[in-house]
């Protein structure tokens, strides 16, 4: 029995491309564990394991001597062979869970070599399965991937990669990016329930995913006659994409959106039709701003590079399409261009000075005309109260008409 162990171990390390000497040692570790509670020991236990005949002998470790006074921990111990009828039994059991758990990491480990410099790369996976935290796809035959979309509320370290709407069937075919393989490796503290969830993460609402796609259906991204500047996201409902182009003569937009709008189409239904706008990107920081808030028109921009502020005047009747709804618009150029973007009327612009008013729209604060006092105190801090009807101040400061 004892050769016929040695030989099937032999046997399964060749066919599972395991290390022989490395399977015997963990055999001999997890059987040592077993035989501490099968033989119900004092003290821990030691299992060798012979590499030529395969027998199996076990031993209990006595401690000898006194044990370290700081440390509690003894120096010395006696085996004691407690060596069991069966033995081999026991162990031929426990190698089943020792291989199956090794063949295990070891895929692990492949996948981990194999994916984890295709961070950033874009695929296409089928849905597998779908549970109320994530989503298991295939990114081929034999490799699988997750795809997260815990409640951030009950999970607030896990991840959500999932576009707000979005939901996925049974063999449908979708684009992620890859954005994270797991090291089986690693010493960090390890995800809740990794050993059983995919080493591969992938996502749906990374910005990248849209410069990914649009190197798929522009071949000028691809060949790097147009470049994408930047990339402001919110998942599911609204993107923005600034372009450039390294060709004097070719128009990036133009080139981006393609004929009748063919191109960017394509972009736009594999994003389950979240809005994507192309604007041209400009060195002229006035001129990007102004293009950011597109499809708005806007009258004129004031840069204050000191404080990275950006005074956009527009018409009355574009106060709200610059805004957005919600503030959407703005705050999704604010984060192409990195400038934080004030947004006037033209009327509102004529009865107050531009840099006596600093409202945010980065913070996603809506103001429409007329609608807060227009003190200003000597510090420079804006009065927040409402004006009142027919006014351009609040009752604390009507005198100031």
């Amino acid at each position: 029995m004892a050769s016929q162990l040695m030989e099937a171990l032999q046997a399964l390390a060749h066919e599972k491309k395991i290390d022989e000497f490395y399977l015997i040692e963990r055999l001999e570790a997890s059987l040592a564990k077993s035989y501490q509670n099968i033989l119900d020991l004092e003290w821990d236990a030691r299992v060798i394991i012979d590499r030529t005949t395969g027998k199996i002998y076990v031993y209990e470790l006595v401690p000898v001597g006194e044990p370290d006074e700081e440390t509690g921990e003894y120096a010395e111990f006696e085996e004691r062979d407690v060596t069991p009828e069966g033995v081999s039994r026991i162990a031929a059991q426990n190698a089943k869970g020792v291989i199956a758990a090794m063949v295990r990491e070891a895929g692990r480990q492949s996948i981990y070599e194999e994916f984890s410099d295709r961070v950033g790369d874009i695929v296409t996976a089928t849905v597998l399965q779908a549970t109320p935290d994530f989503t298991i796809v295939k990114i081929r035959d034999g490799v699988e991937a997750e795809l997260p979309h815990y409640d951030q509320k009950r999970n607030p370290n896990e991840r959500n990669e999932r576009p707000m709407g979005e939901h996925y069937r049974h063999n449908q075919r979708i684009k992620v990016l890859i954005i994270d393989v797991r090291d089986p490796n690693s010493l960090e503290p390890r995800t809740r329930g990794e050993a059983a969830r995919p080493a591969i993460v992938v996502s749906r609402t990374h910005p990248d995913l849209i410069r990914r796609l649009f190197e798929l259906e522009v071949p000028e991204i691809y060949d790097g006659m147009v470049e994408i500047k930047s990339i402001a996201r919110e998942p599911g409902a609204r993107s923005k994409v600034a372009v450039a182009s390294r060709e004097p003569n070719l128009d990036p937009v133009g080139a981006c959106v393609g004929p009748k709008g063919s191109r960017v189409r394509m972009v736009v239904e594999e994003l389950r039709n979240e809005r994507v706008d192309v604007i041209q990107w400009d060195e002229d920081p006035a001129k990007y701003v102004a293009q950011a808030l597109s499809p708005a028109r806007v009258n004129r921009v004031i840069i204050d590079e000191d404080k990275n502020y950006a005074t956009v005047i527009v018409p009355d009747d574009q106060l709200s399409l610059a805004i957005g709804k919600e503030g959407q618009n703005a705050r999704l150029a604010a984060r192409l261009t990195g400038w934080h973007i004030d947004i006037k009327s033209a009327s509102f612009n004529a009865s107050a000075p531009v840099h006596e008013e600093n409202l945010l729209l980065d913070e996603e604060e809506d103001v429409e005309e007329g609608e807060f006092c227009a003190y200003v105190a000597e510090d420079g801090t804006p009065c927040r109260n409402h004006a009142r009807p027919g006014s351009r101040f609040c009752g604390v400061h009507a005198d100031c008409e």
